[in-house]
């Protein structure tokens, strides 16, 4: 009697080609466009996906600025940070769209990576860009629809 074996796979470091893809934001929920962004990162996306390994794609985000929120979170939504002085800065969302467009999408983005340091390296592989342009033309990446409802 033989008992086959199954093996797990496990992605090792320099084994995964990255894929560069582009993904247009215009009027796309800030929320559900981070979450489909991070699964790419992350590369949950694949059935090589190993936790360790950082097996994800690199993402070009165009028109960041057209981006939407739902209900009145441009009015109500307060992004806070520490400047090292007693007591926090704020903003609202509304005057973060106007002063650092892609700061809104790369802080939800952050946000729902894993909280190690690998997630640093997958965000590195997040450009923002406010319009349509970019200069990774030489990657030939490939358009995705991220966002839907």
């Amino acid at each position: 009697m033989t008992v086959m074996m199954k093996k797990t796979f496990v992605a090792k470091k320099g084994e995964h080609q990255a894929h560069w893809w582009v993904v247009d934001a215009t009027d796309k929920v800030v929320g559900r466009l981070a979450s489909d962004i991070a699964m790419i990162l992350m590369g949950k996306h694949r059935p090589t996906y190993t936790p360790h390994v950082d097996t994800g794609d690199f993402v070009i985000v165009t028109n960041v600025g057209k981006v939407t929120y739902t209900g009145k979170k441009w009015d109500q939504k307060q992004y806070a940070w520490v400047t090292g002085y007693p007591g926090q800065k704020t903003e609202k969302a509304g005057i973060r769209l106007q002063r650092r467009p892609e700061m809104i999408l790369r802080e939800a983005v952050r946000r729902m990576l894993p909280k190690n340091k690998l997630a640093f390296k997958m965000l590195m592989k997040l450009k923002l860009y406010p319009g349509t342009e970019h200069p990774h033309q030489a990657q030939l990446p490939q358009q995705i629809e991220l966002g839907k409802k």
